[in-house]
């Protein structure tokens, strides 16, 4: 059955190469169906790929090769909850290994300039812990973090 809500992406082109990482990259996530154009569009030709239906996590998404006109901003990001260092690790090497930028608090870019959070579990209980200043501490180690270190979140969390 085709979801009502479905989030579409915006690609210069390259739609199928994001989608296929994705898919070997996240658990979850696959690509469908492949759209060709039946005719000429502004920056694409008849046959060229247009449109790529993929999973990524579990949501369903459209790629959509609508050209260099518009671009990614952070104000979308997909986040990605981690269950330990390794799984945070693996993820946050993927993206950032496959041209990705690294960016503050668990955030990066990939190469076609989405956004992406790899937020462990233990990051998300520490900022919520009903311990105020256990929070506090937690979240100011966060700040200070390119890649989430669990670890040092923990630690900071305990005091």
């Amino acid at each position: 059955m085709v979801p009502k809500n479905t989030i579409c992406l915006w690609y210069d082109g390259d739609a199928l190469d994001a989608a296929n990482f994705y898919a070997r990259t996240f658990p979850d996530s696959s690509v469908g169906t492949v759209h060709r154009a039946p005719g000429d569009y502004p920056d694409g030709k008849q046959g060229d790929v247009l449109v790529v239906e993929f999973t990524v996590v579990g949501i369903p998404c459209i790629g959509l090769n609508g050209g260099p006109g518009i671009k990614h901003s952070e104000a979308f990001s997909f986040q990605i909850a981690t269950d330990d260092q390794a799984e945070t690790d693996r993820l946050w090497n993927a993206i950032v290994g496959n041209g990705g930028q690294e960016s503050a608090c668990g955030w990066y870019k990939d190469k076609w300039g989405l956004s992406w959070q790899i937020t462990p579990r233990a990051l998300t209980a520490a900022i919520a812990d009903p311990d105020r200043a256990a929070a506090k501490r937690a979240f100011e180690a966060m700040m200070q973090m390119g890649k989430i270190d669990v670890a040092t979140i923990e630690a900071a969390r305990r005091g």
